[in-house]
């Protein structure tokens, strides 16, 4: 039979829009599948992994209370994280560099810093530092450290403790890169004593029980303060984490977090209130 030019073009056309149709409607039940999902923003982040609990290599790979909160965080906002021991002072370089989206390391929130970075919401709550020694040194508070060869970490808040009792520019203060290497330091008899904070002291008595490494707190010179995870200035990334954090507090996910690394309940009506404290922070 003889088909006409018109009605076999038009069969083209027609077949054509159906497998069209066809496609689309195949590209439109991938989608809802998942099978075109937009892949989730990666988020690079700097730690020094020296600090545990809260960062520690074990096993070749980063982990600790700051890792595994992040992990879950970043879980909730939407993001994947890499994280990297880039150590404490590449790990700063970086975000004012812009090669590092995030850093987290146990931070403190400071005025000084909340100039140069944006802070997420704490997320703990330190009790302030203790002095260890060895069983050979004598140290009843803060002031007995004036008497001392003393060790801390370089560029933290440990290290302005120790200074707000001796002396900014004191002979008798030893600056180390990790608290690693302080620790060693004060094994080795090279320092006497080593301010660092609370729960990374208890951290380490508790991993090395036959140091003959004891501890003494001095409450009335040494007040808590908060971390806070660190982004880049006018990062888009911090309202994002703050609204997962909260979500972490509402569904029971910190409390689970903090339970596994630190054996006790954690104080939330405390973190939320710090809130207010940090606000101030960047008024003053």
């Amino acid at each position: 039979m003889k088909i006409s030019f018109k009605k076999s073009l038009f069969a083209v056309v027609a077949s054509s829009a159906l497998l069209l149709a066809a496609c689309g409607s195949a590209q439109n039940d991938s989608n809802k599948s998942g099978g075109n999902e937009k892949e989730k923003k990666v988020l690079h982040v700097g730690t020094e992994a020296t600090f545990p609990p809260f960062e520690f290599v074990d096993k070749g790979e980063v982990t600790g209370f700051d890792v595994e909160l992040l992990k879950a965080l970043g879980e909730e906002a939407g993001y994947e994280i890499d994280i990297k021991n880039t150590g404490w002072d590449s790990m700063l370089a970086g975000l004012d560099s812009k090669d590092l989206d995030i850093g987290m390391s146990g931070i403190t929130i400071k005025k000084d810093r909340l100039k140069s970075y944006d802070f997420s919401n704490p997320y703990y709550e330190s009790e302030g530092f203790l002095i260890l020694f060895k069983d050979n040194v004598e140290v009843k508070n803060a002031e007995d450290l004036k008497n001392l060869k003393i060790g801390v970490q370089n560029g933290t808040t440990g290290a302005e403790a120790a200074e707000s009792v001796v002396g900014s520019n004191a002979k008798n203060i030893s600056k180390y890169e990790s608290s690693g290497l302080m620790f060693q330091a004060l094994l080795s008899g090279s320092v006497d004593a080593a301010v660092t904070d609370k729960p990374v002291a208890e951290e380490y008595i508790k991993q090395n029980p036959d140091s003959n490494i004891q501890s003494v707190e001095d409450k009335e010179r040494f007040k808590p303060e908060y971390y806070g995870i660190a982004f880049q200035k006018g990062s888009p990334y911090k309202e994002d984490f703050d609204k997962a954090l909260d979500k972490l507090f509402e569904n029971g996910k910190y409390a689970e977090i903090y339970k596994k690394w630190f054996e006790e309940e954690p104080n939330l009506d405390s973190l939320k209130d710090a809130k207010s404290y940090i606000d101030s922070l960047k008024e003053d």
